[in-house]
């Protein structure tokens, strides 16, 4: 009879892994919301750290795979959701969150707002890919809507004097966080579009958390985006960071420094690609021509005479074919016919009297009458009768009859 569970020794590895598969089980998917406590990085990039409130705590690791995703630092003191799964590390005999997203708490609630605006103005249209603008390939002034002591706007210059001296640069000044920066980034959107401040206006600035951000992702910052007739790239925060203006704009840089590159191109840039585009129309130029020569070469006379000469040859040689079968066909036609009139000759002359008379037989015919005798019983002794034989005839008369013998 088993044993049964309270009376059963476990060795420390089965109870750990009845442990964990009893916790994976009933806790596939959860969300913990906790203080970060002893946050350290590993060398390996994963992160490990505790969640805790005030009566307990709970282990938590997040591998490198994930971590894409945390749109901040996170620090201890941070208070934060974190999800994912529970889980036993059996060597160390203590249960963790295998957490999968980590996001400062209150920050589910600004994604969830930020969810709603991006589909209402999605199905108005303003994110649809019809609505992008080019963007003009070397332009002489360059509107940057940000704020003017911040990362972002020395990275632009930085990257526009390294590549292109001569753009010209207009700063349109505006607070790019805190309370009513999205109406003054709105506003100088709109100043930038309606003075033709640049050819291409930039917006954006540096990293930053959700929060941080929060005024690039606003209802009245995106509407002013989609209104401007001047080009716009959205250059905010890195390139993990998007905002609803990054949806809105006519292209999205993952960083104000990128932005400053795609709109100034460097002297050894414009050569290289001014002597690649010489090269290509040299090469297709000369392919060209090539085509037409050998094109021109096979109206020449030999090649003429030659092509003619392949075209006639094979239907030539189909004709000669073709007339053999033919001829061949109409022997064998032939043959056919005169083997089967030399049949029906041969059984035509079977049927032939003539034949029959080469076979003994003979024609005796009643001479008074002149009709050919079938029986004896239609002459008389002494009339005459004429025998036709096979060759020639006899004359005889008629000295005994015997109508009464068949045979």
């Amino acid at each position: 009879m088993p044993a049964s569970p309270a009376e059963r020794v476990y060795t420390v590895t089965e109870i750990t892994q009845l442990i964990k598969a009893t916790l994976e089980e009933g806790f596939p998917w959860v969300t913990v919301q906790g203080e970060i406590s002893n946050f350290r990085p590993a060398s390996s990039g994963h992160w490990y750290f505790s969640l805790k409130d005030t009566d307990a705590l709970i282990s938590v690791v997040m591998f490198k795979g994930r971590l894409d995703g945390v749109r901040f630092t996170p620090a201890d003191g941070t208070l934060v959701k974190a999800a994912g799964s529970v889980s036993v590390y059996a060597r160390r005999g203590n249960y963790q969150l295998i957490c999968e997203s980590l996001i400062k708490a209150g920050e589910g609630d600004l994604l969830a707002r930020m969810e709603e605006l991006k589909r209402r103005l999605a199905a108005e249209g303003l994110f649809d890919l019809d609505r992008k603008k080019p963007l003009p390939l070397y332009p002489s002034r360059v509107a940057v809507v940000t704020s003017p002591t911040g990362a972002a706007v020395r990275d632009i210059l930085r990257v526009l004097r390294r590549r292109s001296a001569g753009v010209d640069v207009v700063i349109v000044p505006t607070p790019v966080q805190g309370e009513g920066a999205e109406e003054r980034i709105a506003r100088a959107i709109e100043i930038a579009d309606r003075h033709r401040l640049g050819e291409v206006i930039i917006v954006g600035r540096g990293g930053g958390s959700l929060e941080d951000l929060l005024a690039f992702s606003s209802e009245i910052v995106v509407r002013a985006i989609a209104a401007s007739r001047t080009p716009i790239i959205s250059a905010v925060g890195h390139e993990t960071d998007v905002t609803l203006s990054d949806l809105a704009a006519d292209v999205r840089a993952p960083t104000p420094s990128a932005a400053a590159e795609m709109v100034a191109a460097s002297r050894p840039d414009l050569l290289a690609r001014v002597r690649g585009m010489q090269d290509s129309m040299a090469s297709g130029l000369r392919q060209r021509t090539e085509r037409v020569r050998l094109l021109m070469a096979q109206f020449a006379a030999e090649n003429l005479a030659r092509n003619v000469r392949l075209f006639v040859r094979p239907l030539s040689q189909t004709a000669d074919y073709a007339r053999e079968e033919l001829m061949q066909g109409f022997r064998e036609m032939v043959r056919a016919l005169r083997h089967r009139t030399a049949l029906a000759s041969r059984e035509l002359a079977s049927y032939s009297p003539l034949e029959i008379l080469a076979r003994g037989y003979a024609v005796v015919t009643h001479e008074p009458t002149g009709k050919i005798l079938l029986s004896p019983a239609h002459v008389q002794r002494g009339e005459l009768l004429s025998i036709r034989l096979s060759r020639g005839g006899i004359r005889a008369t008629v000295e005994d009859t015997n109508a009464g013998e068949k045979q």
